[in-house]
């Protein structure tokens, strides 16, 4: 048909285009490592959306990072994301409501993440879910 427009809008358009608007707004680099190449079902590609949201709003709450580096890759054991910061960091192990709703989204998805924080070096938040879950 001339002139219908594609509806489908693959996870890694949905992340470059947030990811430019996030960055536009809090003033914080954004390096993009690696997005899925692939289709991503839309159940993980919520549950990472949910876990991208509550990472970069907790790096602008929280680090007073200038860059924050992404990587969201899919493969045949699933689709891992990486949200690394050069912020602050914490010293005490990782808890917080955010945190934990970022668990929650990777476990309703059959996946896990976990959080990592060296004072003084960033956070790495790093989750990974199933293709089929």
């Amino acid at each position: 048909m001339i002139g219908r427009t594609r509806s489908i809008v693959t996870l890694a358009e949905v992340l470059e285009r947030y990811l430019a608007e996030w960055s536009e707004c809090t003033g914080i680099a954004v390096e993009i490592w690696a997005l899925p190449s692939t289709g991503v079902p839309s159940r993980v590609s919520s549950c990472v959306m949910a876990a991208m949201r509550e990472a970069l709003s907790n790096v602008e709450r929280h680090s007073r990072a200038k860059t924050v580096s992404i990587a969201v890759t899919s493969g045949e054991g699933g689709v891992r994301l990486t949200v690394s910061d050069n912020g602050q960091g914490f010293p005490r192990p990782a808890s917080g409501r955010g945190i934990a709703r970022m668990r929650m989204a990777f476990a309703e998805a059959g996946g896990s993440l976990s959080v990592n924080s060296v004072l003084g070096e960033g956070t790495t938040v790093t989750g990974v879910v199933p293709r089929r879950s």
